[in-house]
């Protein structure tokens, strides 16, 4: 029996159920209800194809663990999380790297999920390949949905090569006019006063994009990452005191948490109807709300 058809039947038929992973946001969209069960997904990495740029991986597998084994082909995933967090959870919370004008968001990283569903039967979204991939792109409803609509046990995720070079620069620039003068940068953060930009590339490129902008612009190079504010929230028009903007993405990190945004009614709604079409009985992560997460 493989160690997915394990996991199927860990989770069973019946009772409230929810995936713990490596704990980095469990309460992100609220805590699961009381006596609900916990289990834990797959690990290890199953399958690595580095011409086709695919990994087939256990979703309760650490990205420290997936980034070391694809490293030693010089490639990488477009998933991003605290130390610890595993592929599944990562998904299923659906926060996007920092680099996702290079590398893409998580749902891009996404090919096909082998999940558990509120029956207890396994089931498959997507397929190895874009080209593979026909009728309702289930992959990407199921990231960020907190595992409401289905246990994620096992994925196949796009890689990218490696860059390289990466490094930061930091400077009192205003966004536009680094976007102006980059291909495409990784990251531009901006806190009001200062941007800071991510380069990643072939190492001349990266070289003579930094130059370029020291000499226009006066950024200069910083040794570490900015660190961010720890609370997340969507771009409004106004960037609050001591916050950060994920410029292109529209999050805003800052040092207060923000209440999220009320979606339409209507929106709620089709939620809902798909919520209860995956899992009418309710026994999929019961207590969390994917709405809830502010960004």
């Amino acid at each position: 029996m493989s160690r997915l058809e394990e996991f199927r039947d860990e989770v069973g038929p019946s009772d409230p159920v929810c995936v713990r992973g490596g704990s980095t946001r469990w309460l992100l969209g609220g805590s699961p209800a009381e006596g609900c069960r916990e289990v834990r997904a797959p690990s290890g990495v199953v399958a690595f194809d580095p011409a086709e740029m695919t990994v087939v991986v256990g979703a309760g597998t650490p990205l420290v663990e997936l980034a070391e084994a694809l490293a030693e082909c010089g490639q990488e995933v477009a998933l991003e999380g605290p130390s610890g967090a595993t592929v599944g959870g990562v998904l299923a919370v659906g926060h996007s790297s920092l680099r996702r004008a290079r590398v893409g968001s998580a749902r891009d990283a996404l090919l096909q999920a082998d999940c558990v569903g509120s029956d207890g039967a396994l089931y498959k979204a997507g397929g190895p390949t874009v080209k593979n991939v026909t009728g309702y792109d289930l992959c990407r409803l199921l990231v960020g949905s907190l595992g409401t609509l289905g246990l994620i046990g096992q994925v196949i995720l796009r890689t990218w090569p490696s860059p390289e070079r990466s490094l930061w620069l930091q400077g009192p620039a205003t966004p536009e006019a680094v976007r102006r003068m980059c291909h495409r940068p990784s990251t531009v953060l901006w806190d009001g006063h200062r941007v800071s930009v991510r380069l990643e590339g072939y190492d001349e490129d990266v070289e003579a994009e930094a130059d370029a902008l020291g000499a226009a612009l006066g950024l200069a190079e910083i040794a570490n990452a900015p660190v961010l504010p720890p609370y997340r929230s969507r771009w409004t028009g106004r960037l609050p005191e001591r916050s950060v903007l994920e410029v292109g993405s529209g999050i805003v990190h800052g040092p207060v948490e923000v209440a999220a945004v009320e979606p339409e009614a209507g929106v709620l709604a089709l939620a809902a109807r798909i919520r209860s079409g995956f899992d009418p009985t309710g026994r999929l992560n019961p207590g969390r709300d994917p709405y809830r997460i502010a960004a």
